[in-house]
């Protein structure tokens, strides 16, 4: 399997056994659900659609809700697509779970950041503002 989704949960340290400190990222990866097969004779290509994260039914399009009622799946928040050689040990619907990798194996993981786009000094680097609010301060909080 090519990949799986997960969503970062935070950071953290690892101390190795000669005491160096080696920083970490916990992600939560999986369980993914089988959502679509693409096989060439339909799509053209071959392809392993995964769903991750619980949605609410009632905030999901008609369109994808019949999607993944044709999976026997509930809603999922996102949907990737993987490229694969072999799609005949993949069936709708089924689960796939982080146990596919192993314990030291090189992984390459992509990152999608919140793009909170062009802020100020306090959101951006948690700078204070001017100070107090008084004293005929003007319009200068921030």
């Amino acid at each position: 399997m090519p990949g799986i989704i997960g969503k970062k949960i935070g950071m953290t340290s690892l101390f190795t056994p000669d005491g160096k400190n080696v920083p970490c990222t916990l992600i939560e990866a999986g369980p993914c659900v089988v959502t679509q097969v693409k096989t060439l004779e339909n799509d053209g290509y071959t392809a392993v659609q995964l769903g991750y994260g619980e949605k609410k039914a009632k905030n999901t399009t008609k369109a994808l809700a019949g999607h993944f009622a044709k999976a026997g799946t509930t809603p999922k928040k996102k949907l990737v697509e993987f490229r694969v050689d072999d799609v005949t040990s993949y069936s709708a619907g089924s689960e796939l779970k982080a146990d596919l990798f192993e314990e030291g194996e090189f992984v390459d993981v992509v990152g999608t950041s919140k793009g909170k786009g062009f802020q100020g000094v306090v959101k951006r680097y948690n700078f204070a503002g001017v100070g107090g609010q008084t004293h005929g301060q003007h319009n200068r909080g921030r």
